[in-house]
């Protein structure tokens, strides 16, 4: 039987076999231009709370991972409230928690 031709994976393309992945299958795509990086955005989400559901009165930086995935999948609720919850996805996602420890 004739094996088959892998070719090298290319570093400067990336992907398995030097293709690139499409965006469509990245995890968590970038938004960084979307969402709202001063001082006052990130106090406002330090001091904000989940208003509804299973996590009601929980601190939106204190809401699971996977909650927040979830909620990206279903789509953010419209307004203030999904953009906080947009960016906690971020800092969660990036591991940037830490940086707002002493905030809090």
């Amino acid at each position: 039987m004739p094996r088959e031709h892998v070719r090298p994976r290319d570093p400067e393309v990336g992907g398995a076999h030097g293709a690139a992945a499409p965006a469509s299958i990245l995890r968590y795509p970038a938004r960084v231009a979307e969402l709202q990086l001063d001082p006052e955005a990130l106090q406002a989400l330090i001091d904000a709370r989940m208003p509804f559901g299973k996590y009601q009165g929980v601190a939106l930086l204190d809401l699971p991972e996977p909650y927040l995935v979830w909620f990206s999948r279903q789509g953010f609720p419209p307004g203030k409230l999904g953009r906080q919850l947009a960016l906690t996805l971020e800092i969660k996602t990036n591991g940037l928690e830490k940086l707002l420890r002493p905030l809090r």
